[in-house]
């Protein structure tokens, strides 16, 4: 297993600063964020290390040279939208810049793109199975013919007023997958142990089930706190009792997920995705925070 970072905690770092701090810090790879250019449409997201848009042969090559340098792996190309948003520019928009990842992905040599599925968040659940299929069949082709694996982050997306109450993204229960990878081989997980966990889930039994689709790892944290769970009820929105927290922080048993993770022999990246509010003061809290939460899943994957 190798130990990393996702690069959206670090929005204001070039692509260069990025790899020489994950390499003093003793990461092994780096998920590296690629939306287009422009405003976040959240917080977290918007952030663009690599631009795809406009980057030619000779950049790609200088991205996996420079990376290659720092001994810094770039374990995947991220970018989380919703591809399958109501809107039809908006998901349109997501599901053309998937593929262009996926496209530079396979030129690039990494093979790998992490992303969301989307969600209708006004359809029901089979409703949505159905838009998936229509949505992603083509998507995969490509990422099929250009040997790319796409791993979605099972993230309900489903945390605050505006995404209440559907989500808006459908990957975030076995019952979804076992369909959702009927579609393609090259289709699995990044898999985020803090997900299930806000959704009272086994966060270890789906690695045993699904271990040949776990294709990427990220490990955060989330704090659930009881007092605002009992005054507001397990179906309100989970923004107004939950956190996200860096590993170690909140309620996630770490000790046996990477156990898990041993057990189902996964070699490939996990990464680590800092989102705790309590450690952006500044850039110095946001290192702090980084290199705090290295310390301590280093223990756990013996780097």
């Amino acid at each position: 297993m190798k130990l990393g970072l996702v690069s959206a905690i670090l929005p204001g770092f070039t692509f260069e600063e990025l790899m020489d701090y994950a390499a003093e810090t003793g990461f092994g790879c780096v998920e590296i964020c690629c939306w287009p250019v422009g405003k976040a449409v959240r917080r977290y997201a918007g952030v663009t290390h690599i631009d795809i848009n406009n980057m030619d042969e000779d950049r790609m090559e200088y991205y996996n040279n420079y990376a290659k340098s720092c001994g810094v792996e770039i374990s995947s190309l991220g970018y989380y939208p919703n591809p399958m948003d109501p809107d039809p520019e908006t998901a349109k928009a997501a599901q053309d810049h998937i593929i262009k990842l996926i496209d530079a992905s396979a030129k690039m040599g990494i093979h790998m793109v992490t992303t969301f599925l989307g969600k209708d968040k006004n359809k029901t659940v089979e409703e949505n199975l159905d838009l998936f299929r229509k949505i992603w069949t083509p998507i995969m082709k490509v990422a099929e013919d250009k040997g790319v694996k796409v791993a979605i982050e099972n993230c309900p997306m489903l945390y605050t007023k505006d995404e209440w109450p559907g989500g808006n993204n459908l990957a975030s229960t076995p019952y979804v997958w076992r369909q959702m990878f009927e579609l393609s081989p090259n289709l699995g997980l990044n898999y985020d142990p803090s997900h299930p966990y806000l959704l009272g889930m086994n966060i270890t039994k789906p690695l045993y089930e699904f271990s040949d689709r776990i294709f990427h790892v990220h490990f955060k944290d989330i704090k659930i706190n009881q007092d605002k769970l009992d005054e507001y009820g397990l179906f309100s929105y989970p923004s107004l009792w939950h956190s996200p927290k860096l590993p170690g922080l909140g309620g996630v048993d770490f000790a046996g997920f990477v156990s898990a993770l041993n057990d189902i022999r996964y070699q490939g990246c996990a990464c680590i995705e800092v989102e705790d509010k309590a450690f952006e003061g500044s850039i110095e809290d946001v290192k702090y925070g980084i290199e705090q939460s290295c310390r301590y899943m280093s223990q756990f994957l013996g780097k």
